[in-house]
């Protein structure tokens, strides 16, 4: 059984989405949706499950990560690693990936093979947990175990992220640690617990799937209810703890870190808003102007005019969270000779500029440029465009909500970016991280 939720026919938000997009749900909760495009032979079938490390209790901390490799290693009438050959096998590709908010999973497939893509998934969907062994189990902790290594462990500045989060966010707040987890956790939690936490939120009913392209919304539909609609639902699954804060923080927080670094280097950092509101479109535009390329402030301030940064590592960005408020990352590398509290100086003068000086028509229309190309060069593909109203479906509720972020996007005046910067960009609400070259302390 099915249940049509909506089915517009014509495109949505033409500015930022002119492609059509129907959905429907199954009966066991399972939310699918379809945006058709016969421009060329090929599908993109995308998974966002409503579990990300956000989710994780205490002591379970990497679980929705390690999920992530799990997921490729076999399930009921998959064997161990066929998924993958099954996929690139017929001309296919495929990852997955995970976040604070949701793990992702993904295959885009010649047309003629969607049907094999939907049956992989719905396979590990309800039929994973049969098939996880210790073995696998096991297997797969050394490969997070690895991963973490040669990602952050093992790389200059490499744990940034791992640093900051806990500065940024409170002890207990469902993003106060990342997503790769502590491997204390991962070593102590036994297979029952793995297979529990599966069970608990790996379910239709805390999923949307997204197929985009050549495919018809009946065809799609049909072939969800075949391989999906006999997936049990699970009945109360539990919400993420919630990530409410009450405004930026109030106590300028500094962590100073001596390592193996080739140079000094600075992130500042502050919360923001939530991802989806007109408040974080305002602080995007912002971090456009304020860390993009050449023509940004960072760059023509510090790198081009004091040259107190080196141009190739200087920059600003937000990073997308939608269920607190996301934080947004300025970064430079100290330039040879130059002491560190310099570069400190000049960087806080930058933000500074943002609340003093309004910005420009010149930086505005830049920025909203970039953002631009940036935003058609995400959906130009079946699998952007998949990903993307995955995205807007779990997290807002209506895939057509995709269609007003770039329009939100080139509403924002330099009066909306004056007010995020005097409210988040103060300085008694900043995270300072300082990367200092020597032996490792």
């Amino acid at each position: 059984m099915m249940v049509r939720v909506t089915s517009p026919s014509a495109p949505v938000a033409t500015t930022g989405y002119p492609w059509p997009i129907e959905t429907t749900r199954l009966a066991n909760g399972l939310r699918v949706v379809v945006s058709e495009d016969r421009t060329a032979p090929v599908v993109c079938v995308n998974l966002w499950y409503d579990v990300g490390s956000r989710h994780e209790p205490p002591g379970q901390t990497g679980f929705a990560h390690l999920f992530e490799h799990l997921m490729f290693e076999g399930s009921q009438h998959v064997k161990k690693t066929e998924h993958m050959k099954l996929v690139q096998g017929n001309g296919g590709s495929l990852n997955a990936t995970t976040n604070p908010d949701r793990t992702n999973y993904f295959e885009s497939m010649p047309a003629e093979h969607l049907e094999l893509a939907l049956w992989l998934e719905a396979d590990r969907m309800g039929g994973l947990v049969p098939a996880l062994t210790q073995e696998t189990l096991d297997n797969q902790r050394e490969v997070v175990k690895n991963e973490r290594r040669q990602r952050y462990d093992n790389v200059p500045y490499g744990d940034a992220w791992l640093r900051l989060l806990p500065l940024l966010y409170p002890a207990g707040h469902p993003y106060h640690h990342a997503t790769i987890g502590s491997m204390e956790d991962l070593n102590a939690a036994s297979l029952d617990t793995f297979k529990a936490f599966h069970q608990q939120y790996y379910a239709p009913n805390n999923c949307v799937l997204t197929v985009t392209g050549d495919a018809s919304p009946a065809e799609v539909f049909a072939l969800a209810e075949k391989y999906f609609g006999a997936i049990s639902p699970v009945p109360d699954i539990p919400a993420a703890p919630a990530g409410h804060l009450a405004g930026p923080a109030t106590t300028p927080v500094r962590e100073t870190v001596t390592a193996a670094v080739p140079a000094a280097r600075i992130y500042l950092s502050h919360r923001t808003y939530p991802f989806g509101t007109a408040g974080y479109d305002a602080v995007t535009v912002l971090a456009t102007v304020l860390g993009s390329g050449r023509g940004s402030r960072l760059y023509q301030r510090l790198a081009d005019g004091k040259r107190i940064a080196q141009p190739d590592y200087i920059g600003a960005y937000g990073v997308d969270l939608a269920h607190a408020p996301a934080p947004l990352i300025v970064t430079a590398t100290v330039k040879d000779g130059i002491p560190v509290e310099t570069l400190e100086d000049g960087l806080t003068e930058v933000l500074q500029s943002l609340i003093d000086e309004p910005v420009t028509d010149e930086e505005l229309n830049r920025a909203k440029a970039l953002l631009t190309t940036s935003w058609w060069r995400q959906v130009s593909t079946v699998g952007g465009r998949a990903d993307t109203l995955g995205r807007y479906t779990t997290q807002f509720g209506d895939p057509a909500t995709a269609g007003y972020r770039l329009p939100a996007w080139q509403a924002v005046t330099a009066d909306d970016i004056a007010e995020a910067a005097t409210r988040t960009l103060q300085p008694s609400s900043r995270v300072t991280l300082t990367y200092l070259p020597g032996e490792e302390k």
